[in-house]
């Protein structure tokens, strides 16, 4: 444990559902839902107005819906959720090079590592700074914790939601875990929760106070002993920096179960694209190619190929992923499909292609033959509920709904006021989808005038005489 608050969890504000309502002026203030919209999707994420219907992310879509059925329920867009996560991720990394990214909306900060924070006071005005940078780069909110521990900062982060801060003193750390339920710390799920509660324990100071010999008996030693130091404000976990990633995958689950094997090698070389977009992204490659398949019975298929050396090139991950498709039955329909890279590198082995199609020498192209097989018709258009669309005369939109030949878009912009609404039939050629609108224009990201450091905590001083610790203080600060 520090001595001081230094360390910050910054967690994004209903991160999903936010970026669609500031991408989105007609949504604003309103319930958006964001996930999966078939009979077997569920909830990313829903925002605070969605919230009060008691909607939350993990949560079956089909009871989303009936909670809350006048929500607007969109498909996730996930190129733009990474692009603002590398500007808030970018912001975080200005301040430490300790930055611990945990997922698209969500970090620790290590902020004594370059000295943007010493105490609780150059803390608070450091975590408010961001926040007030976050929201002119990305026109976002997120919520900020401060503590001295890791585990401490991220229950801060909880505390502030939405859009707030909140610092804990070092020092009250105790009195301020002992009335909060189990579930607060982590790896307290709901079996061990339960398993607590049949024991007469639902609050951390229950624990704390069990003694770690019964937590032992309870839960196991690891497990027990890990709980009885968390009860008691122990954590020494430092901020790591870099996670080394294993592997890169994607995948998509499926309303109706796929039967059609044509269909199937389809959606795995479509799935291989992504995956190689991803990894080269990541600047990575990889040597080991792998397919999930999930059959219509819920049984999970996976098969993998390790090639001689790592790669990320589409075709040799294509032609890996469709030779392992192979060997797989899909009679009896598939209903998730992905593909994965694994064994990642940091360096590319050029021309594998001969390598993973298993060293056969290159033969010469035979001759085109006069008659050809029928060409595949095109695969019709797919309109996801929320994303962008671009039409020749009415400018960029997004999708509202699309069904029997018909699709609706709503024509706005972040910047602008809520649009007005138009139907057209799922072929017009004037409409084609389009990459997601900055949600701030570049002009406008220019962030306001820093304090000099060492004003800080006299600026600090003027604005909450409390932020300083002290006899009289509190066990926390909110803001």
């Amino acid at each position: 444990m520090r001595r001081e608050p230094t360390i910050l969890h910054l967690d994004m504000d209903a991160f999903y559902a936010s970026a669609e309502q500031a991408a989105k002026p007609s949504l604003r203030g309103k319930a958006v839902v964001v996930g999966g919209l078939g009979p077997r999707g569920v909830v990313a994420t829903a925002s605070y107005e969605a919230r009060r219907f008691g909607v939350h992310s993990a949560m079956p879509m089909g009871q989303a819906r009936r909670l809350a059925p006048h929500a607007a329920y969109l498909v996730p867009r996930f190129g733009l959720y990474r692009d603002i996560s590398e500007q808030v991720m970018g912001l975080l990394r200005e301040l430490s090079p300790l930055v611990e990214p945990l997922s698209l909306d969500e970090a620790f900060v290590d902020l004594e590592a370059a000295g943007a924070a010493w105490d609780a006071a150059s803390a608070r005005t450091t975590g408010e700074r961001l926040r007030t940078d976050i929201k002119t780069l990305t026109g976002l909110t997120g919520s900020v914790g401060l503590a001295a521990s890791k585990m401490l900062a991220k229950i801060a982060s909880e505390e502030a939601k939405p859009d707030g801060l909140v610092l804990i003193r070092p020092g009250t750390e105790r009195a301020l875990l002992a009335p909060m339920p189990v579930r607060t710390l982590p790896g307290v799920g709901p079996a061990t929760g339960d398993h607590l509660r049949r024991a007469g324990i639902t609050t951390v100071g229950e624990i704390a106070e069990a003694g770690e010999d019964e937590l032992i008996r309870l839960l196991g030693k690891a497990h027990g002993s890990a709980l009885h130091a968390m009860a008691r404000a122990q954590d020494d976990r430092p901020v790591v920096a870099e996670r080394d990633t294993k592997s890169v995958s994607v995948e998509d689950t499926y309303d109706v179960d796929i039967h059609d094997r044509v269909r199937v090698r389809t959606e795995v070389q479509r799935l291989a694209d992504r995956c190689v977009q991803r990894l080269r992204a990541a600047g990575r490659s990889g040597r080991t190619v792998v397919l999930k398949v999930r059959r219509y019975d819920f049984s999970t298929l996976t098969r993998s190929e390790t090639l001689r050396g790592p790669t990320d090139d589409p075709s040799v991950v294509r032609e890996a992923a469709a030779r392992l498709l192979e060997a797989v039955d899909t009679t009896g329909g598939v209903r998730l499909l992905g593909v994965g890279v694994s064994s990642l590198a940091d360096f590319t082995q050029e021309d594998l292609f001969a390598q993973a199609a298993g060293e056969h020498p290159a033969e010469p192209e035979p001759e085109a033959e006069e008659e050809h097989e029928e060409a595949p018709a095109p695969a019709e258009r797919r309109w996801p509920a929320g994303h962008d669309v671009h039409h020749t005369a009415y400018g960029p939109g997004w999708i509202q709904g699309s069904g029997l030949g018909r699709v609706t878009v709503r024509f706005e912009t972040p910047g602008s006021l809520p649009g007005r609404v138009r139907t057209f039939r799922t072929d017009d050629a004037d409409l084609t989808l389009s990459d997601p609108l900055p949600l701030v224009p570049e002009a406008m990201r220019r962030p306001p005038p820093q304090p000099v450091a060492e004003d800080a905590a006299e600026q600090e001083d003027e604005k909450d005489p409390g932020a300083i610790p002290g006899p009289a203080a509190g066990p926390r600060d909110g803001a």
